[in-house]
């Protein structure tokens, strides 16, 4: 199919999935209920009151986004786009649509997706199976940004609440339910243009969202669902260090080591047909008591094309094998689910919380290597990836009690919070080949990555107000982690081989002693320690040096943090002013390098020795500096290193 075709094709499946949405748009935009005198009655309650977030009692450096702020200041499309001006935060969305979209804060980078946590509600979005930017970005999809009723960032391992991911940053979600009949529904369109080297690509993208929900007595609900077609921009371009004989337009340019090099085209340049269906419910059991649940569905049809510059003698298009790997096909049906029970009164909040995520479905499928293109556009022998029965689930049981009185700046006395915790990842990654990479019939495995981690642990923190003033807060974790059912198989080593089961346990101690000078100055000051456990991921990779299966490390070991930071915050009635110094070392920390395995190099993950991320961060959030005229930004500077590395000394001293 020529380029004109496709693009016609894509046009043609946008268009009427747009007509579709609008047409369902147009019977569920009905106005919102009135009340008798004709006003509107937008109230709306949120999920928990913040419940989460009150237990937690987070004592570090902390930043809020409401849905006020949200909707006067960012153009959201997709729940990622909500945090792009939040300080020292960046989400890698590549294009609407894109399922890899990791974070990076302001001393782990986007291929860390593990040292940060994120939750909706409680329920876990990150994808502790990898600490990757691919496969374990977080599960954003399963959050539309009109549900939001308030976001909250926390920075550094500082609370024992969470554990060694909260290494980068914690984000929670908060979503609202309504209190009212109330049904709503929105329509984005979406042109994006982009040209580079030889490509030169119209990119539409067509999204529909429905939701309807009310409150009945002591039951509300809200469902909701949101339909999206987009492309994207190509994610690989080609390259080969010569030219290709007997072809032309292969374009010279430079690498990023100031080599030659040739593109050869444009790959990986992916059309989504995307589908997120959710389900929340709550019930108030009592006036203080909420039994609440929330599922979704996410599903995800993808497919690629290519883009090659090659022209042969007779000018028909030409290929080489470095297309391959931008050539793909991916279905997904991934299930979550999460189940809470929680009550306040009497100065205590407490909250249980049970999640699940399945990978219900999971299939990538390419041609083969030696299916070289343009025979592969008709089919031909391939790979699948198989990913099915990939998933976590978790569980936390928490309280807070409140004793004593508020000060004149609104601090409790006293607040002992304490809880238990439990997790379990499970990866099943097996490749087949397949007769026809378009959908063929499956043959032998020739690849598989088996194995599974569990964590329990226990926490306390008590925030004690000793003097006019002054808060300190302490705070203790205990975890203990195993890793089992370790397998991995290649066709280089059959029938495979099992890995040892491993155990580990760590302690995590935390302090953060705040002085306030009244309502206005602040000055804090954090120090806490976390361990960040090897995800199953990490430890279960399958790496091939000369034909023999060489897991690289089935020994990983966790990654310790040592994290402090000192805060001086000013605030007054148009807004707050914040400087805070950071500084970090983390020994054993878990990065994907090179070394020399049998004198071939090899990239995989090892535990370097030592690691240093310091900085600082200036952020400021002014109203009314001039009538109806606010400001915010941030900036922030961040210098991580690598200063011990025995695998690879050449690292030490360079950026991480």
């Amino acid at each position: 199919m020529g380029e004109a075709a496709r693009q016609s094709q894509y046009r043609g499946h946008l268009v009427k999935s747009s007509l579709i949405a609008l047409a369902i748009a147009s019977l569920a935009a009905t106005p919102a209920l009135a009340d008798e005198d004709g006003s509107a009655a937008p109230a709306i309650v949120v999920t928990g009151q913040q419940l989460s977030n009150r237990i937690d009692n987070p004592p570090a450096t902390q930043v809020t986004v409401d849905a006020a702020k949200i909707a006067t200041t960012v153009n959201a499309v997709s729940i990622e786009d909500t945090l792009k001006y939040v300080p020292s935060l960046i989400v890698r969305k590549r294009s609407i649509g894109d399922n890899f979209a990791p974070i990076a804060t302001r001393t782990s980078g986007l291929g860390a997706s593990a040292r940060s946590l994120i939750y909706a509600d409680g329920a876990l979005l990150s994808a502790l199976i990898g600490n990757n930017n691919g496969t374990a970005s977080p599960k954003w999809q399963l959050v539309s940004p009109e549900e939001i009723a308030r976001i909250d960032v926390l920075y550094g391992p500082f609370s024992a609440a969470y554990a060694g991911g909260s290494i980068g940053t914690v984000v929670q979600i908060t979503t609202r339910m309504p209190d009212h009949l109330q049904a709503d529904a929105t329509l984005l369109f979406n042109e994006q243009w982009h040209k580079q080297y030889a490509t030169d690509l119209s990119l539409p993208t067509g999204q529909g969202s429905l939701s309807l929900g009310d409150r009945i007595g002591r039951l509300s609900f809200l469902v909701s669902a949101t339909h999206t077609v987009s492309n994207a921009q190509p994610i690989v371009y080609p390259t080969s260090a010569s030219s290709i004989p007997m072809t032309t337009g292969a374009i010279q340019t430079y690498n990023r080591n100031g080599v030659t090099t040739f593109v050869l085209g444009a790959g990986d340049i992916d059309h989504h047909v995307e589908d997120t269906i959710k389900l929340k419910l709550a019930y108030d059991i009592t006036d203080d008591v909420r039994l609440s649940y929330t599922g979704g569905l996410f599903l995800d049809s993808t497919h690629t094309r290519v883009d090659t510059y090659l022209r042969d003698t007779s000018g028909a298009p030409a290929y080489t094998g470095a297309f391959n790997s931008g050539l793909y096909w991916r279905q997904q049906r991934h299930w979550s689910h999460a189940v809470t029970l929680d009550g306040h009164g009497g100065g205590l909040d407490w909250q249980v919380i049970g999640t699940l995520f399945d990978y219900d479905k999971d299939w990538q499928a390419s041609p083969k290597a030696t299916n070289l293109l343009p025979a592969a556009f008709a089919g031909g022998p391939g790979s699948i990836q198989k990913m099915d029965g990939t998933g976590w689930w978790t569980l936390d049981a928490k309280a807070a009690l409140r004793t004593g009185t508020r000060d004149a700046n609104g601090t409790d006395g006293n607040v002992l919070s304490l809880g238990g915790h439990a997790d379990r990842e499970t990866l099943k990654s097996q490749t087949f080949d397949i007769a026809d990479w378009r959908g063929g019939l499956q043959g032998t495995r020739s690849a598989a990555s088996l194995g599974a981690t569990r964590t329990a642990a226990i926490w306390a923190q008590d925030s004690w107000r000793f003097a006019p003033g002054l808060v300190l807060t302490l705070g203790a974790r205990q975890e203990w982690w195993r890793a089992f059912d370790g397998f991995n198989q290649t066709a280089a080593a059959l029938p495979g081989i099992g890995q040892p089961v491993r155990t580990k346990s760590g302690f995590s101690p935390k302090v953060t002693l705040e002085w306030r000078s009244g309502p206005a100055w602040s000055v804090k000051a954090s120090f806490g320690q976390a361990w960040r456990f090897p995800t199953v991921g990490e430890l279960f990779q399958a790496v091939t040096v000369g034909g023999v299966l060489a897991n690289p490390n089935p020994n990983l070991a966790p990654e310790r943090a040592r994290s402090g930071e000192l805060a001086i915050e000013h605030r007054d009635p148009h807004g707050t002013v914040r400087v805070s110094l950071f500084d970090e070392i983390v020994k054993g920390a878990l990065v994907s390098q090179t070394v020399s395995l049998g004198g071939v190099p090899v990239n995989f993950v090892q535990n370097v020795d030592r690691t240093r991320a310091r900085g600082v961060e200036f952020v400021v959030d002014r109203r009314d500096i001039v009538a109806r005229v606010d400001v915010s930004g941030s900036v922030t500077y961040a210098s991580a290193i690598t200063s011990a590395d025995a695998a690879f000394p050449a690292a030490v001293g360079k950026l991480i």
